[in-house]
């Protein structure tokens, strides 16, 4: 009998890191693990991290500390930090914690097989290059197990834009596209194997550019040769910039109709001067504009965006501006953060805006865009949508599923199968979801 091993994840962050996990468990499947859901189970425990909050650094110590016991009470259990964290602290997390065995960066994760047989060995491991190698070609193939009804997919990693505030250039590295054979072999398999909805992952996944038939295609031309194929229901991508949607992308989303409804397009800040502190290369009325020619294309199109708030040198009016541009727009929903400081980043060392001004704005701007979400779930009451159902809801006999919008629906009726994409009408809005009655 073949010597089996079990594996535990804790993801945080981003959907890109889900789907990293998900990638890192069928490299380690290769050599013999198999997931648990529980850490006490594992023969090895991967945290993989997110260095885009708060404190994350901080927050990952403080996980190992709690896994301290496991190790004492099974010395062979291996514990790993992979992701953006690990990129950033790489043997700083070995000589803080002495009971990690590995540290993967994003871009060697494909290198994991190796790195758990020398830490069997006895060895500590350590890889946070960033390769000239696609680490998705050099993946071990696993067992082709099914899967649920949606699937995130990457297609673009890194980032160029070097925003004030982000690390993301540092943890993830320059902007790096998948060719398109490749995506789309992924995207069949991924479908052969139950799934009819894929969200496109990227850093700033707008700006893919990858090798395919005719030279580099657009995300556009992508999408629609994803349209094509048969089985495949749905198509969602995330996150954008404003920059790069360009003209194709906008039409698009009025005419293909498998390309959902529902676009998340950061703005940060509704003010200029900030924009610019940030080197976010937009100002808030081009961005005003951009959402007037997608919702031109797209009339029911609902959008999510990203703001901070307390931004080095944020004034009360550049903050009136923010909320000016919040009540332009109209978000469906939307993430909302307090400016914290990222070592290596140029804004680190900028003075920061006092922690109960920031606190003060981020509560106002917060019951803004709260208020847009409830009127946007409240005026979806009476209406009929499609919703993929994903999996049983909390109570009996209920499913829950997504909306072509993204909201979570919950419906309860026997009739309903997993992976169903069915007729629902909406009778009531919840804190953060629809309830309805399938059609």
């Amino acid at each position: 009998m073949a010597d089996t091993k079990k594996l535990f994840i804790k993801t945080y962050g981003c959907q890109m890191n889900v789907y990293d996990s998900e990638r890192m468990a069928e490299a380690l499947g290769a050599s013999g693990y198999s997931m648990t859901d529980r850490a006490d189970d594992a023969d090895m425990i991967l945290l993989n991290t997110c260095h885009i909050r708060e404190k994350a650094a901080e927050k990952v110590y403080s996980e190992l500390g709690r896994l301290k016991p496991l190790k004492v009470a099974n010395p062979d259990l291996k514990i790993g930090v992979a992701g953006c964290v690990a990129q950033a602290e790489g043997e700083e997390i070995m000589r803080r914690q002495p009971l990690v065995d590995l540290v993967v960066g994003p871009q060697t994760y494909h290198r994991l097989p190796a790195m758990e047989k020398a830490v069997r060995d006895g060895a500590r491991a350590v890889d946070t290059d960033f390769p000239e190698e696609d680490k998705f070609d050099h993946l071990p193939k696993g067992p082709r197990a099914g899967r649920g009804p949606s699937a995130f997919l990457t297609v673009q990693e890194g980032c160029d834009k070097f925003c004030a505030f982000c690390v993301v250039p540092y943890t993830r590295g320059a902007e790096v596209s998948r060719p398109v054979d490749r995506i789309l072999a992924e995207a069949r398999d991924l479908v052969d194997r139950g799934v009819r909805e894929i969200t496109l992952l990227g850093q700033n996944v707008n700006a893919y550019h990858g090798a395919g038939a005719g030279g580099a295609w657009t995300l556009a031309r992508l999408i629609r040769e994803l349209a094509r194929m048969d089985g495949l229901a749905r198509i969602r991508f995330t996150t954008s910039h404003p920059n790069d949607m360009d003209d194709d992308l906008i039409a698009a989303h009025g005419d293909e109709p498998k390309l959902m409804p529902y676009l998340h397009l950061p703005v940060q800040s509704g003010s200029d001067r900030i924009l610019k502190a940030m080197n976010r290369k937009h100002t808030a009325e081009s961005y005003v504009r951009l959402i007037e020619r997608l919702r031109h294309a797209r009339p029911d199109l609902l959008l999510s965006g990203d703001f901070i708030v307390g931004f080095p040198g944020e004034t009360d009016q550049d903050f009136e501006d923010t909320l000016t541009l919040v009540r332009q727009v109209g978000y469906g929903q939307a993430y909302s953060f307090k400016y914290s400081a990222r070592p290596g980043t140029p804004a680190a060392e900028r003075a920061c805006v006092p922690d109960d001004v920031a606190s003060d704005r981020l509560q106002r701007l917060q019951a803004l865009l709260l208020e847009q979400q409830r009127a946007t779930q409240n005026s979806m009451i009476g209406r009929d949508v499609n919703v993929l159902f994903e999996k049983p809801g909390r109570d009996a006999g209920q499913m829950t599923g997504k909306s072509d919008y993204l909201h979570a629906v919950h419906v309860t009726d026997p009739r309903i199968e997993k992976g169903q994409i069915a007729r629902v009408r909406i009778t009531r809005s919840e804190a953060n979801s629809l309830g309805g009655v399938l059609l």
